[in-house]
């Protein structure tokens, strides 16, 4: 069958075209599976291959600086070639080590260079200018061509640059409704037996990248790099950025896999970003948030609301529970930033959680942050908080990436944290600043206060294929309310989830996330405390990540290491009822007891059931389970 290609290209009325040359270079992995390759005729151009495979094609790219095409009547001057090994130790991620091992091919075309790399999980490239002064980006190309129109997508749509709470769509590649929208990364697909999800890392000073309609749309087959990032007050959009002419842009990245289930095993954007600082990094501790917003600030017995006692009440739950944290989301200040709720004592509650081995996460909106980053980090470091919940930034700018790296510095010189809520996905930042331990960007739990009955099931199906491929995610799961498919509406008051038990609990290792929410309320999790103590428990970063089975359009299940003899398995999956099974070969040898959280015969009807036991098996025996609809599993693995 004949097909057409889909290209995702850079929106501008500008010529690319550069001069005839001769140049072509690439760079492979060191298993020799993953290639990019770069060429310079007739335009700058680059494509991807695995096991020589295509599964990028021929796809030109380029900048524009102050009025002038870089890579206009650009040749391939001269070529490095380098090699990179060992690996990186990280605490606060899906695995403690990382690999570092890549092949680097540099192309230097004169006042700029294009730098490949290919590593064992995918490729990339990145742009790295060498012009005097600061510039103005007008425009940045940088198409991605998919090699079968017929290859099936999954990504985000939306029709609003922002915050990138989005539900996931799928598509064949030549059939995707672009009208009036754009396409958030991770951009999956499927094409030649190989999956590839498009994403991008150390991005700093610089819009992210999103994906738009081209001008033809949508009988046209390209699209475009999207440069709709402008706000009232914050510039016209006639620029991607105002930065240095000498620097290295973000890298451009793929990454590659045999199937949909292994994109979790993959660390191109955490690989791929600047290190961190060489500084003493351990005070950071990650772990788990009883969070009051979701359920309302509501702890019963007539003390819902911001007050101190309320606060207390959470306080005791975290305490009673090893709960690292509580956060005092919207409502604990006063008029400004620097005042209180008279009816919240926030010195006060900090200290009574102290006491009590908890620590004090402060929400703010980023209107009141920006500008006086060092200000507020000092403060209330002072104060004694543990650090801070930002919201509501909502863009995807150079300006937003500016602010975010900012209050992360200032943010780390007081050993404070930071959950960056309202804001894209993962582009590496993490990996820079560690106190970065979470983002939202994601579709997420809290939509459940005002549901508008589309199918969340596929959503937290797809959202592990995609958003999760970009790093972690603060969807806040822990529903102790779970509704029949279509016996649910939303509630403000006391809101709920779609689906089974078991699913809210398997999303607690399922979802990788430092900075893990328990969204429903001390009174809910005291009367499911078999539950609430085994979500509790559960670890927040890993020591390894296996793939278990799974795609975007059926389930997902994973399994996770975390310190000593400990494993945990999850799976859900969508809407439909699904029988799944896996071997234990990753526990290593040996007897274990598995801990069993499944869903009940008759969760269809009554979802908060289910089945809790515990069996002896032997490391590769298979288990099995059903999933009900909308169910999941969740097992801890002991020796």
């Amino acid at each position: 069958m004949k097909t057409k290609a889909l290209a995702l290209a850079a929106a501008t009325a500008v010529s690319w075209a550069s001069a005839a040359g001769a140049g072509e270079v690439a760079a492979v992995s060191p298993d020799g599976r993953n290639e990019i390759r770069l060429y310079d005729e007739p335009a700058v151009a680059y494509a991807v291959f695995r096991d020589g495979v295509a599964t990028v094609a021929r796809s030109e790219i380029g900048m524009m600086f102050d009025g002038r095409c870089l890579v206009a009547g650009a040749k391939i001057a001269s070529v490095d070639r380098r090699k990179t090994g060992g690996s990186a130790k990280c605490a606060l991620y899906k695995k403690s080590e990382i690999p570092l091992a890549a092949n680097e091919t540099v192309a230097d075309f004169g006042d700029f260079s294009i730098r490949l790399a290919a590593r064992d999980d995918g490729v990339a490239y990145r742009f790295e200018t060498r012009v005097e002064g600061r510039v103005k980006v007008d425009a940045e190309r940088a198409i991605v061509t998919i090699p079968d129109a017929e290859a099936k997508v999954w990504s985000c749509f939306t029709d609003r640059i922002g915050c990138e709470e989005t539900v996931p769509e799928t598509y064949k590649a030549g059939e995707i409704d672009w009208r009036g929208r754009v396409a958030y990364l991770p951009f999956v697909y499927s094409t030649g037996g190989k999956c590839v999800a498009v994403v991008e890392s150390d991005v700093h000073g610089y819009p992210v990248w999103n994906l738009a309609a081209g001008e033809n749309a949508p009988g046209s087959t390209e699209v475009s790099l999207a440069s709709k990032f402008a706000k009232s007050g914050y510039g016209d959009g006639s620029v991607l950025a105002e930065t240095d002419g000498t620097r290295t842009f973000p890298w451009r990245a793929f990454v590659l896999a045999d199937k949909p289930s292994e994109l979790c095993e993959n660390d191109l954007v955490w690989a791929l970003a600047t290190p961190a600082a060489e500084s003493d990094w351990s005070w950071i501790k990650p772990g788990k948030v009883a969070w009051d917003w979701w359920n309302d600030f509501n702890f019963g017995g007539g003390e819902e609301g911001h007050n101190t006692a309320g606060y207390r009440h959470y306080v005791d739950f975290a305490a009673a529970n090893g709960i690292e944290y509580v956060i005092l989301d919207d409502g604990w200040r006063g008029d400004t930033i620097w005042e209180y709720n008279p009816d919240v004592d926030v010195p006060g509650i900090i200290e009574y959680a102290k006491e009590r081995g908890v620590g004090i996460i402060l929400w703010m909106h980023w209107d009141f942050v920006r500008g006086q980053e060092q200000k507020i980090a000092e403060h209330y470091a002072k104060v004694g908080a543990k650090g801070f919940k930002v919201d509501f930034m909502d863009r995807g700018d150079d300006l937003v990436a500016d602010f975010l790296e900012k209050f992360a510095a200032e943010c780390a010189k007081c050993k404070m944290l930071v959950d960056y809520h309202g804001v894209y996905r993962p582009v590496g930042l993490n990996r820079t600043w560690p106190n970065i331990l979470n983002y939202e960007g994601i579709h997420g739990l809290e939509q459940m206060k005002w549901f508008g009955g589309y199918d969340f099931m596929a959503n937290d199906v797809r959202q592990f294929f995609l958003r999760f491929t970009a790093g972690q995610a603060d969807y806040t799961p822990g529903a102790m309310k779970n509704y029949p498919i279509g016996q649910y509406g939303g509630d403000w008051h006391v809101p709920g989830s779609i689906g089974t038990r078991c699913r809210q609990m398997a999303l607690m290792s399922l979802y990788f996330a430092p900075l893990q929410m328990m969204c429903d309320t001390p009174m809910h999790y005291e009367a499911e405390s078999e539950c609430a103590s085994y979500m509790a428990k559960i670890p927040v970063v890993w020591e390894k990540t296996v793939a278990l089975g799974g795609c975007p359009d059926t389930m997902a299940a994973v399994a996770r290491k975390a310190a000593g003899d400990v494993w945990y398995a999850a799976g859900i999956t969508n809407a439909d009822a699904r029988d799944f099974s896996f071997k234990t070969c990753f526990l290593g040898g040996g007897e274990w007891t598995a801990e069993i959280f499944r869903d009940a015969g008759d969760c269809d009807e009554a979802p908060q059931k289910y089945v809790h036991e515990t069996v002896k098996i032997e490391s590769g025996a298979e288990m099995s389970f059903h999933m009900a609809k909308g169910g999941g599993f969740t097992v801890r693995f002991s020796k």
